[in-house]
């Protein structure tokens, strides 16, 4: 069993499971009844997206390729993620990791300069058993 973490949007894996939106809104222009059907995700749960401020923390940071703004980003994001709630939310979906395959995901192109990254990190410390990530498994680039 595993988890994938994944860009929402894309074609899903065979074996993926249910896609699990870890964003603060859904996708624009979409009818909620085509939410799983377009593969951007089955469940919408926006407990373990960044906040707004922190979401605009990241933003800036891909807009201006700022290391030091990244990770002022990745400390806030972090910050929130440990609050409890959300850490017994990163604890289930390491536990349901172990018994199934699912994923959880973001809209953002790449996955280095987004909140999945650090959601992935964020997992794996909570024991969850996860998928490579495309790139580490793609040889044909």
């Amino acid at each position: 069993m595993v988890l994938r973490i994944v860009r929402l949007g894309t074609p899903r894996a065979a074996d993926e499971g249910l896609r699990i939106g870890t964003v603060r809104r859904p996708p624009r222009g979409v009818p909620k009844a085509e939410f799983a059907s377009r593969n951007w995700y089955d469940v919408w749960y926006p407990n373990l997206a960044p906040s707004v401020d922190t979401m605009k923390l990241a933003q800036q940071a891909q807009h201006t390729q700022s290391p030091a703004e990244w990770q002022s980003f990745v400390k806030r994001y972090r910050a929130e993620m440990a609050t409890p709630d959300n850490s017994r939310s990163l604890d289930v979906l390491a536990a349901l990791s172990q018994q199934t395959n699912f994923s959880v995901g973001c809209y953002c192109a790449d996955e280095a300069h987004c909140h999945r990254s650090v959601l992935r990190a964020l997992l794996a410390e909570h024991g969850a058993a996860i998928a490579p990530a495309a790139s580490e498994t793609d040889h044909t680039t």
